[in-house]
């Protein structure tokens, strides 16, 4: 089925217009814009706030390595492996019935996980909330789409999503530590429930009733689950591989499992009539490179906070507060550096921007593995992450535009939400692995106490360099786009 495309820094797919308004009589689009960029603030704010109160969360609930894990990776495989879904279900059911659903699916997350009495209904908490993310994400792009026709104005309100998009990731790091720090680590999962509230009641007032499709019967719930769970049994069964070891019978099973239902998954695409992503979209090459492209920054992206939170904590024994501002440098460079990397495509090229960002950010982990038992803020920290993030902030952009560049117009949401869902799988994936290194490695390291944590950390981060120089070089297979990139 055809998707409308989206332009710039946009990476979800959103549903095909319904022949109807999307704001009631005498509502402003503006008002519409705001409930959309709001939507997409508290998503993105989801992702990040928690990395800060991790350390509280372990001591408030007897959080384990895995579990602290968990509450972040809970979060992104039932995002990403539901996005496409939502985005579906959204062209049948309705933008703003969508869109609801997700909000209160997120928002009875929140006031459930923040009220959480043990670690097990914490992570259930995240689950559910990212698959309320998965709603949210689309639907509140496509409110946009939809209801803003004329170019400019659409331009406006597009710029306004994505830097609520792109500003959210640095105000989770801020935020997460002053109520971590004031008040308890239970508001960073309390703090989006009257944000919720408030965008329903808004959305009730302002947005017409949906338009429900006759067509229901061909959403492909059995492809988004079977990968959902694919992502689920590969995630879980790498990260309690230390503690099993990894030729036990609970890891083999769970490593084949998630196997077997990719190639499930697979099959079932092949055989759809309506698949969650059309199997000849990877006929591209540029899709091919761009989605693994994609892959290695959701580990770059989201691996190297999770490790400086636990290290500028747990280690260095600052406080939530402190940890969030220690980070903020990084994420806000991300945020305007994926803003000037987009003026820079049409005359530099995706192509060399990954290379520049993807060697930036490489040279800037290697010197974040040098952390020290006892550590300098300004050497140690601020500028090797500011280096991470103005490298990864290269490199997002130019991703985006090879893997949509010769996509087939009825292809081209489909390839942004792909993008979208390998960004999410590949930081969980990532996450995984790497919290798995790096037990491993403080176990068997000769040092003892911090110093063997502070192996583990370095290993971990030397591995997440390699990764970011393989971005590097794997642009360079990247077929035309600098000249596709001119003719955007």
């Amino acid at each position: 089925m055809p998707h409308e495309r989206s332009s710039g820094a946009t990476v979800t797919p959103f549903a095909r217009p319904i022949a109807q308004e999307v704001a009631k009589p005498g509502v402003a689009l503006a008002l519409v814009a705001v409930i959309a960029c709001l939507a997409q603030f508290m998503v993105v704010l989801d992702s990040s706030i928690v990395n800060v109160a991790l350390p509280s969360m372990k001591t408030g609930l007897g959080l384990s390595a895995t579990a602290q894990q968990w509450v972040v990776n809970g979060y992104l495989i039932a995002f990403g492996g539901l996005l496409l879904l939502a985005a579906r279900a959204s062209d049948l059911f309705g933008r703003r019935r969508i869109f609801q659903a997700g909000l209160v699916v997120f928002t009875a997350a929140g006031l459930f996980g923040g009220l959480a009495t043990d670690g097990r209904m914490l992570l259930v908490a995240r689950v559910i909330q990212g698959a309320g993310a998965a709603a949210l994400a689309p639907s509140s792009l496509s409110l946009i789409t939809a209801s803003h026709t004329e170019p400019r104005q659409r331009t406006r309100a597009m710029t306004w999503w994505g830097v609520a998009a792109s500003s959210a990731g640095a105000a989770g790091m801020v935020i997460g530590g002053l109520l971590t720090a004031y008040l308890s680590w239970r508001w960073v999962m309390l703090v989006n429930v009257p944000v919720g509230v408030g965008l329903l009641a808004a959305s009730a007032i302002c947005l017409q009733p949906s338009v429900v499709s006759d067509d229901r019967a061909r959403m492909d719930t059995p492809g988004a689950v079977t990968i959902t769970l694919a992502a689920a049994a590969i995630v879980y069964g790498v990260s309690v591989a230390p503690d099993h070891g990894w030729v036990s019978g609970e890891v083999l099973t769970l490593l084949t499992g998630g196997i077997v239902l990719l190639a499930a998954f697979v099959s079932i695409e092949r055989r759809s009539d309506e698949p969650l992503i059309p199997l000849d979209v990877f006929s591209v090459h540029n899709v091919r490179i761009g989605n693994i492209l994609t892959l290695c920054m959701g580990v770059v992206i989201t691996t190297p906070m999770f490790f400086l939170s636990l290290y500028l904590q747990q280690v260095l024994g600052e406080s939530a507060l402190r940890t969030g501002m220690s980070l903020l440098p990084m994420v806000s460079v991300i945020s305007i550096g994926v803003l000037l990397s987009q003026r820079l495509i049409p005359t530099v090229g995706p192509r060399r921007l990954v290379v520049a960002g993807g060697l930036l950010a490489a040279a800037g982990l290697v010197w974040l593995a040098q952390l020290p038992a006892h550590s300098d803020y300004v050497g140690h920290v601020l500028l090797p992450t500011v280096a991470v993030g103005a490298g990864t902030s290269l490199t997002m952009m130019p991703a985006i535009v090879a893997a949509t560049t010769g996509v087939a117009p009825h292809n081209a949401g489909v390839a942004s939400g792909l993008l979208n869902m390998c960004r999410q799988l590949g930081a969980a994936l990532g996450l995984a692995v790497l919290v798995t290194v790096a037990a491993t490695v403080t176990r068997y390291s000769p040092s003892t106490g911090s110093a063997a944590v502070v192996d583990g950390y370095s290993i971990a981060f030397y591995v997440v360099a390699a990764i970011s120089a393989v971005t590097a070089l794997l642009s360079l297979l990247l077929k035309g786009t600098a000249t596709a990139a001119r003719s955007r």
